[in-house]
């Protein structure tokens, strides 16, 4: 009896143990779905329904609009224009930073200051050592500013309207502290346009629906906007001064734990940037994202990690399984599930950002994104040199 005793336990086991290996795939593709779906469905899906801030436009605080320029005279001649013709109703003032051009840029801004006295002009004409130069320009440009409540934008963003800086503005509503606000590329022809637009709406969907959960680790420079009392309590950009990225996303990840941060997402707030038209520099563009990625928190990490790491694993795992004809039904089953939720939470999202993505090919996008996130990583890994203009 004592060894039938045995025997059985020893079958149950090898049994229960053969069983878990063989449905052990299953289970790790729909774990995979799992936490996609608690991201997309807990983070994402609620900016589909967010309202932005409200102010009444008699009551928006002075502002400072500041622009960084190397070498930009062509597109501030577009820029420019634009900014003028904000129709802001409290005082303002348009501060460009001229960071060691030599194409003329101080001379159009000049040009400009004679019929537009809102607009000022700060110099930069050496470069500091082992320093950022933008960062130092930016710091620069911030010590001038005139106002508490501070605007930034990129030369060659555009702003998509004429209240496009009321809209960030409003953001201020509530004593918030930092706004962060939305910057597509503009649509042009070619699937490359069609992928950095799909990379920057996904970026934007996880730093805008973190900062709404209270989770805010970045924000981008081309349509960001801060109190100068935050700048300084932060030190501005003293911690990250010799990384040549990060004036943004760095700096609104240490300032965020001490400050109240807001998201602003209605079209008219938002501007618009002319994306590359070759992968070299796009690729060039992004390394230099990622490796700021590299001074992000472990928690910040582990956080949007956990988000590509997941999404990476089940378009490796889900065409094995499919290929080696294992549990056909049920791998059929998970992988649709997952594809609903992702429509069901990426269209709703885009179009409150009145970015629309096109649904056909979003398979495609999200595919070609994770491919070039993972060599783009590599590339990062394997080189510390990270050029500047």
């Amino acid at each position: 009896m004592k060894f039938c005793a045995t025997f059985g336990f020893r079958f149950r086991f090898a049994l229960d143990y053969r069983l878990l290996l063989e449905y052990l795939p299953l289970a790790l593709l729909g774990l995979l779905v799992l936490i996609q779906l608690f991201y997309e469905l807990y983070y994402f899906l609620p900016l589909a329904f967010h309202k932005d801030p409200v102010e009444n436009p008699q009551h928006l605080p002075p502002l400072s609009i500041l622009v960084c320029a190397h070498n930009e005279v062509k597109n501030l001649q577009e820029l420019l224009p634009l900014l003028v013709q904000q129709e802001y109703p409290a005082p303002w003032e348009i501060i460009i930073i001229d960071d060691r051009s030599w194409d003329g840029t101080h001379l159009l801004v000049q040009e400009y200051q004679l019929d537009h006295p809102e607009v000022k002009l700060v110099r930069v004409k050496e470069q500091a050592r082992y320093m950022s130069p933008k960062k130092v320009a930016l710091f620069l440009g911030i010590k001038a500013a005139q106002h508490e409540h501070l605007l930034l934008t990129d030369a060659d963003c555009r702003p998509v309207s004429a209240v496009w800086a009321q809209g960030m503005a409003a953001g201020y509503a509530n004593n918030s502290d930092i706004i962060l606000g939305f910057s597509p590329y503009m649509r042009i022809y070619g699937f490359l346009n069609q992928l950095i637009r799909f990379e920057t709406f996904l970026t934007a969907m996880q730093y805008l629906s973190f900062a709404k959960r209270g989770r805010a680790y970045m924000g981008v420079g081309r349509n960001l906007a801060y109190t100068k009392t935050t700048f300084l309590r932060n030190k501005g950009f003293a911690s990250h001064i010799r990384s040549l990225g990060g004036d943004d996303d760095l700096f609104v990840q240490e300032a965020a734990k001490h400050s109240r941060v807001a998201i602003v997402l209605d079209k008219d707030a938002q501007t618009q940037s002319l994306p590359e038209t070759s992968w070299r520099a796009w690729w060039t563009q992004k390394r230099r994202h990622l490796s700021a990625g590299r001074r992000y928190k472990k928690s910040e990490q582990a956080r949007i990690g956990l988000f590509v790491l997941s999404n990476i694993l089940f378009y490796v795992i889900s065409p094995i399984l499919l290929s080696l004809q294992y549990q056909v039904p049920w791998v059929g089953v998970i992988i649709g599930a997952r594809f609903a939720a992702l429509y069901a939470t990426y269209l709703p999202v885009a179009s409150r950002l009145k970015d629309p993505l096109n649904w056909w090919l979003l398979p495609v996008l999200e595919l070609g994104y994770y491919l070039n996130y993972i060599g783009i990583l590599i590339s990062v890994l394997r080189t510390n040199k990270v050029r500047w203009k």
